[in-house]
């Protein structure tokens, strides 16, 4: 891993950045499996499969890391064994955010999941039944001290479905209305009509958190926040995913291994400070996704947010209120 001490080379001080992130906020990346983080995050070699719970277990002791995106449970739910190995690896406390399967989220299948179903609508689409059965049972039994909240993906929904927002608004306000209340779960969308007083006024009613999402075609997460209402649980969670514009595919060339910062986005790691300093105001906890796609190593990406929020503290002991410099 990265020495935990300024170097000349200009290494930071991990340990020292940590303690700049406050109590209750978590920092963490979507997935884990990447080979091109060893030297930073892991101190070997892993096998390409077959070694997920292990490097788990490396991935929770980098100390700028408070949670993990779970991303594979997107494709299919977790299996039993898999649950119990995740929680046997991984420290007291330290939760996790974890993608619902795709078979309650996506209204009409796609050709690339299903290409026997392609274009045809889903029967299970938002089914609160198959949710508890397959998801939040097994969940609850073998991961529950590690459960942080449940996002809901959906997908881009086209145009030509001709869903409304105050329909898909309504759609979430009898779903959630089925579920325990004492899970965390929170809903992203890639539709940015969407984002209406309705659909914030379904989400703060179930205590369900809006997932800040920096993504092709969604408003910037700086943009999702400024709107009335964009906080309505009693948590927050954010993916940073893409810049605005960029394709994922695009994103997948251009950055793979993930080893460095390829791309530089001050304005996505202001829109992650001021998440932060909402946390803070709001006295909520938060969860702070980053992915490789998003600059070019999201392990680098949260060591520059750090680096802003170690500065902003430094200022707040000095009495100033200096300004954020988000390059570097």
């Amino acid at each position: 891993m990265l020495p935990l001490q300024d170097s000349p080379g200009g290494v930071p001080d991990i340990a020292r950045l940590r303690s700049a992130i406050p109590a209750g906020v978590h920092f963490g990346t979507s997935s884990w499996n990447y080979p091109g983080w060893k030297g930073l995050v892991y101190s070997r070699d892993y096998p390409e499969k077959g070694a997920g719970a292990e490097m788990l277990a490396e991935y929770a002791t980098f100390p700028l890391f408070g949670t993990v995106g779970i991303d594979s449970s997107f494709y299919a739910p977790l299996t039993e064994k898999t649950l119990r190995g995740y929680a046997g690896v991984l420290p007291p406390e330290f939760r996790c955010v974890s993608k619902v399967w795709d078979r309650l989220t996506v209204r009409t299948f796609a050709k690339a999941r299903d290409k026997k179903k392609a274009g045809e609508s889903n029967p299970d689409f938002l089914n609160a039944d198959l949710f508890l059965r397959e998801v939040w049972t097994p969940c609850a039994e073998h991961f529950g001290a590690h459960l942080g909240p449940f996002v809901f993906e959906f997908q881009a929904i086209a145009k030509s479905d001709k869903v409304v927002p105050d329909q898909f608004a309504q759609w979430l306000d009898e779903f959630f209305g089925k579920l325990p209340r004492e899970g965390r779960y929170a809903v992203e969308i890639r539709n940015p009509e969407f984002l209406t007083p309705s659909y914030f006024a379904v989400l703060r009613e179930h205590d369900v958190a809006h997932v800040f999402n920096s993504w092709t075609r969604m408003p910037s997460i700086g943009m999702q926040l400024d709107l009335p209402g964009s906080v309505p649980a009693g948590f927050l969670v954010a993916r940073a995913l893409l810049r605005p514009g960029r394709w994922y595919a695009d994103a997948v060339d251009a950055f793979a291994p993930y080893d460095g910062i390829k791309d530089p986005n001050p304005e996505l790691r202001g829109d992650l400070v001021r998440l932060v300093e909402m946390a803070e105001q709001l006295r909520i906890p938060a969860y702070l996704i980053v992915n490789n796609r998003a600059e070019g190593s999201a392990p680098l990406t949260i060591i520059a947010v750090a680096g802003l929020l170690e500065k902003r503290q430094r200022s707040a002991v000095n009495g100033q209120r200096e300004p954020l410099s988000t390059e570097g």
